[in-house]
Parts: C-alpha cells; structure tokens; sequence
C-alpha cells in the first residue's frame, strides 16, 4: 500500500476541500481511534504507533510538514501489520481523493490572435477526441 501523502494530510488537517475535507479528517480520526489489531503473533509484534499522537500533533498544526510526515509514517507502519486497518485505510484514502487540495493547480490563458478550432481549458483531461472540422481559413487580404 502507498502512503498517505503528505500534502493531502497537511491540506484536509488545514481545512482544505470545504465540508468534504472536514468529513475526511474526521474519518481519518476515526478510523486511527479503531481498536489495534496486529497478527496472531501479538507478543512479537514491535510496539507501532496507532497515529493517534501523530493525527492530533498535526490538527494542532497543520502547517508544519514532519508533523504531517509522521503521520503518513505511522498510517504507513500501522497498515503493514494491521490488516483491518489497511482496508480501511485504503477505503478512506479512496474517498480523500475528492477533496481539492489546491495541489496541481492550473492556469489556462489564452491571448492574442483569433484561435480557429475547438479549445479547452480545465485539468487532467482523457479520452477526449474532436470530431468536428475546423473552421474555413479567413479570406486573404490582398
């Protein structure tokens, strides 16, 4: 499993993403407060970090990037040897993924000239195909 990246832990603790970031920090939240369930072999398991310590450090600021590091660490460790948790961890990583961290922002500008031919502006486009014929070339100016 990859971990959780740094940047969309350190914007939703932020407020980043509205009401769909406040509802995956508190998602996030509960689910690190689940019970800890480690393999068969509990007495051997080295002592992990449930990411309780490291979730509230980063609500408390969410600017600061090793706060947010050691979070994705201690999700990351907790997932390789709770196998509960990694499910779950991967279910809320799938939901986190609306939220609108301002990360890989873009700016589109067009300027100049007459453009002749269908343009788009917007991100992460795929699949798209134009099918309609450009527009006749204008009249040559003699």
């Amino acid at each position: 499993m990859d971990p959780v990246a740094v940047a969309l832990l350190a914007a939703i603790a932020g407020g980043a993403g509205g009401e769909a970031g406040r509802q995956a920090w508190a998602g996030l939240g509960a689910l690190v407060r689940r019970p800890f369930r480690r393999g068969s072999d509990d007495a051997a398991a080295p002592a992990v970090s449930s990411g309780e310590l490291e979730l509230a450090a980063l609500g408390q600021m969410p600017a600061d990037p090793a706060r947010a590091q050691a979070l994705s660490t201690a999700l990351a460790v907790r997932a390789a040897v709770d196998a509960d948790f990694r499910s779950g961890l991967a279910a809320w990583q799938e939901q986190a993924k609306v939220v609108r961290t301002g990360d890989g922002d873009v700016s589109n500008t067009i300027s100049g000239g007459t453009q002749h031919g269908p343009v788009m502006q917007g991100r992460d486009f795929s699949g798209i195909s134009f099918t309609t014929p450009p527009p006749p070339a204008p009249p040559a100016q003699a």
